[in-house]
């Protein structure tokens, strides 16, 4: 058996705001915008430069009892992980983005580490993996 995790939702305000952020600030690529008239939104999906796996699908709320999670998604842990093969460079290009970083760099056993947060409070890790973890890239 072969499976893996395609897409997650993140649920955001508004579309063009969220890819302004995610591809302008953060440098993702933008997979797919795509309208949908039945439904009347979008498909929304980008990824971190250079990746292949997992995308985040920009879901756009659409009633109240969505909006409330805007930005706390994860009751306020960290809720998604972007590693990085060079945690200076992006930590670096993030800080110049005035992307806010709510924990500073720390040197772990597993790796090096950052938690910042998106534009609508959602905390992200920022982690290059030691060469010897099993996430490392190889």
């Amino acid at each position: 058996m072969k499976q893996s995790i395609a897409h997650i939702s993140l649920v955001v305000r508004d579309y063009d705001e969220a890819i302004d952020f995610y591809c302008n600030k953060l440098k993702f690529d933008l997979v797919e915008d795509t309208y949908q008239p039945e439904q009347d939104k979008r498909w929304v999906v980008v990824r971190p430069k250079g990746g292949s796996g997992t995308t985040l699908l920009l879901a756009k709320a659409s009633k109240p009892e969505q909006e409330r999670f805007i930005g706390d998604q994860a009751g306020g842990r960290v809720f998604l992980f972007l590693s990085t093969d060079d945690f200076e460079r992006d930590y670096k290009d993030m800080q110049a983005q005035n992307i806010k970083f709510v924990r500073d760099p720390k040197t772990m056993d597993y790796g090096t580490v950052a938690v910042f947060e998106d534009l609508y409070g959602n905390r992200w890790d920022l982690v290059q993996f030691s060469d010897d973890h099993p996430m490392a890239a190889h």
